[in-house]
C-alpha cells in the first residue's frame, strides 16, 4: 500500500449548515474532528437558542473554531473570544473566522482562561470539554469561567456522558445552579448561570 503524503499534508475541508447557515472550515491532522462537526459539538449547537445579537462570547478550547464561528455569526454586535492552548488550532480558527467572513472573532492562545484579559467579561462561554485534560483543569476552567461572565451570564458545556455527574456536581459548587439541557448515548450539555 502507498500512502500519498503530499494529499495527507493538504488542508481538510468541511463544508456544513449549522443553525440555519452554511459555513466552510478548513481543518488538518492532529486538531480534534479533522472530518467533521464531532457528535457533542452539533448537539450544543443545536441547544444554544438564547444568543442575543449583541452578546460578548467567549469559547474555550475552539480548535479549529465551529463553535466560535457559528456563534459569532448570531452575535453580530459583539465580540466572539476564541482560545487554545494549540498553536495550530489558533491558526485554523483564525484562518475560518477569514473564510466565513466574520470581523467580530478575536483569536489567541490561552492555557484555560489564563490569557483572558482579567476586566473582560462575557453573556455567554461555551467549551466543548476535552474529557482528558483532568479533572483539575476543568475546575479551574469553570471557575474562571464564573468569574469572567456578566450577571446573568450563561455558561454551556458539553461532555461525554461519563463527566455529566462530575459537571453537574462543579456547576452546582461554583455557580450554585445546574440544569442538563440535552443528552445523547455519548454527550450530555450543562448549563450554568450567574446569578
Amino acid at each position: 500500500m502507498t500512502i500519498d503524503l503530499p494529499a495527507l499534508k493538504r488542508d481538510q475541508m468541511i463544508r456544513v449548515t449549522l443553525n440555519n447557515t452554511s459555513f466552510t472550515f478548513f481543518t488538518t491532522w492532529g486538531l480534534f474532528s479533522p472530518r467533521e462537526v464531532d457528535e457533542g459539538t452539533q448537539l450544543l449547537l443545536g441547544k444554544l437558542n438564547d444568543i442575543r445579537p449583541s452578546d460578548d462570547i467567549l469559547d474555550i478550547g475552539c480548535g479549529y473554531g465551529i463553535i466560535g464561528i457559528v456563534l459569532a455569526k448570531l452575535a453580530p454586535q459583539g465580540v466572539t473570544h476564541m482560545i487554545d492552548k494549540d498553536f495550530v488550532a489558533i491558526q485554523y480558527s483564525r484562518k475560518n473566522a477569514k473564510i466565513n467572513e466574520l470581523k467580530n472573532t478575536e483569536t489567541y492562545l490561552s492555557n484555560g482562561l489564563s490569557d483572558v484579559p482579567a476586566d473582560q467579561k462575557f453573556d455567554l462561554i461555551v467549551s466543548n470539554l476535552p474529557a482528558k485534560t483532568g479533572k483539575e483543569l476543568h475546575y479551574i476552567m469553570l471557575q474562571e469561567a464564573y468569574d469572567h461572565l456578566k450577571p446573568g451570564g450563561r455558561l454551556y458545556v458539553v461532555t461525554i456522558s461519563g463527566l455529566k455527574d462530575y459537571i453537574k456536581r462543579t456547576f452546582n459548587e461554583v455557580f450554585g445552579n445546574y440544569e442538563k439541557i440535552a443528552h445523547s448515548k455519548h454527550y450530555s450539555v450543562g448549563l450554568a448561570i450567574k446569578t
